[in-house]
């Protein structure tokens, strides 16, 4: 769809005020809806602490925006006393967003809707070359097919890649698992391509773990955290992520928490960076097929082949020996960053949600054998449970305009 839904029609007086003095409301109440911290009007009061007609007439605007659906005729739960209150949900027709993930294999495209609701997706798998603008115009193509076969508006796009994102420039500085030369524009490549296809709303990129990261702290493994460090590998090498008090923290460019590159091994395996026993080499999937003593094949991703291994093939002996060697050697790298950053919660993806899975007691061990202080060696180490994380992250990256300022966002400005 792609016409406009008509500004909602203010009848009294009073009402017009109400929303005037909640115009302000409209974007953090919306936030409290996508992120599920009000379930209900009657939350959603107490959390934007205004009066309850300010919170009904903001909750009846994002309703009209085509943003979320309030029960008409609230019900209470049996045997509570009170008045009930109306129930928010998220609309099930409203707007999505263009969502990609590139990796070393290919790429995702997927349409997601508020909520982290991925509506429909599409992979596309073969080599990546040298071109941003190759793989980007095909991952484009897929979602613009998925527009049109489902009808949906959409009012941006995001994209994840595994290299990190200079800022501002939005250039992929160092695409070392790709064929993409450093410092490719890959941000202006995308919205070139977004344009191109007729797609409405901003284009904006960033790095999958930090997208990964942002994704988890809203739906996932993070949600209640305050300042969540996120450790994941990818189909090859290790990234890391921070999210303060919910906000990414990327430093001054766009460039900070390049965890891969923490040594945990002197003697261990040459790094691209230039060092030796990096978390990059030392505990990505690549590691693991070699410490296991197994030859990669091409069938499937390495990251697949080693996490079906941990599942399959514990009992084999080398198997479980290459899982001790690499859950040390990241319990190592994830003690130096407790001791540095002393985050209230970690969370693991890609194959390192395996390692945790199969031996939680060790790695968790080791974090806190080298952890400075009893307390900080005790902050709890959970699994990313989100599917495909990376794409809600990039889609994250596209709510976010409408999020900020709903109206504006949406054209009622």
């Amino acid at each position: 769809m792609s016409g406009k839904t008509a500004p909602r029609s203010v009848g009294d007086g009073s009402t017009r005020t109400r929303l005037e003095r909640g115009r302000g409301a409209l974007g953090p109440a919306l936030e409290l809806v996508h992120t599920g911290r009000a379930p209900t009007r009657a939350v959603l009061t107490a959390e934007l602490g205004v009066t309850r007609a300010t919170a009904g007439a903001v909750a009846a605007e994002l309703e009209s925006l085509g943003l979320i659906r309030v029960d008409s005729h609230p019900s209470a739960p049996t045997g509570s006393q009170g008045r009930p209150s109306h129930r928010l949900h998220l609309a099930d027709d409203g707007p999505v967003v263009l969502a990609a993930q590139i990796h070393s294999d290919g790429f995702r495209a997927a349409l997601v809707a508020l909520g982290g609701r991925i509506v429909a997706t599409a992979p596309g798998c073969g080599t990546v070359g040298a071109d941003p603008a190759g793989i980007l115009g095909a991952v484009v193509a897929a979602g613009a097919d998925l527009l049109a076969a489902t009808g949906r508006r959409c009012v941006g796009a995001g994209l994840a890649v595994p290299s990190a994102v200079a800022e501002p420039e939005g250039t992929a500085l160092n695409p070392v698992h790709l064929a993409w030369p450093p410092g490719s524009p890959v941000r202006d490549v995308f919205a070139e391509q977004v344009r191109a296809a007729g797609i409405e709303g901003p284009a904006l990129t960033g790095n999958d773990v930090n997208l990964t990261a942002l994704a988890e702290y809203r739906h996932g493994a993070g949600r209640g955290a305050r300042d969540l460090l996120c450790v994941a590998t990818g189909h090859t090498g290790v990234g890391g992520a921070l999210v303060l008090d919910g906000k990414l923290h990327t430093g001054s460019s766009g460039l900070a928490l390049e965890v891969g590159h923490l040594r945990v091994d002197p003697e261990g395996r040459p790094c691209h960076c230039g060092g030796r026993g990096c978390l990059d080499v030392e505990t990505d999937p690549l590691a693991f097929l070699i410490a296991a003593g197994r030859t990669p094949g091409p069938e499937v991703s390495h990251l697949q082949q080693a996490k079906d291994l941990i599942r399959d093939a514990y009992a084999d002996p080398a198997i479980r020996r290459a899982t001790e060697r690499l859950i040390d050697r990241l319990g190592l790298g994830l003690a130096g960053l407790v001791n540095i950053l002393n985050p209230d919660r970690i969370i693991l993806g890609g194959l390192h949600t395996s390692l945790l899975e199969a031996d939680p007691e060790r790695l968790r061990a080791v974090v806190a054998d080298r952890s400075l202080w009893g307390r900080s060696g005790g902050v709890p180490i959970l699994p990313c449970v989100l599917d495909h994380n990376s794409l809600v992250g990039a889609a994250e990256l596209a709510w976010q305009p409408v999020l900020d300022d709903p109206l504006a966002a949406l054209g009622h400005d």
